[in-house]
């Protein structure tokens, strides 16, 4: 199977690339962050709630916070870890 790499620190992702990918996952904002990142703690992100929005543009400004890989393909996507979940895409 033919890929794209991206490097969303080179080719950063906008704030409608990061709601395309969630939808396209069929999760939420939340469930994308990496909340082992010192930022997650640094910013209160476990601590207080913020609405989606605000979630979806901390990540587009803020990709250590993005979960990855992301595997995109057509009308899906799924994030890569385990990389068994990249065969639902297949």
């Amino acid at each position: 199977m033919d890929y794209a790499k991206v490097n969303y620190y080179a080719e950063p992702l906008g704030v409608e690339k990061l709601r395309g990918l969630l939808a396209k996952m069929g999760i939420s904002p939340r469930e994308l962050l990496r909340t082992s990142e010192a930022l997650y703690r640094d910013l209160g992100l476990g601590k207080r709630e913020f609405t989606d929005e605000e979630l979806i543009r901390l990540m587009a400004e803020n990709p250590d916070l993005i979960q990855r890989p992301i595997v995109e393909r057509g009308t899906r996507a799924v994030l890569g870890r385990p990389t068994e979940r990249i065969r639902e895409l297949l």
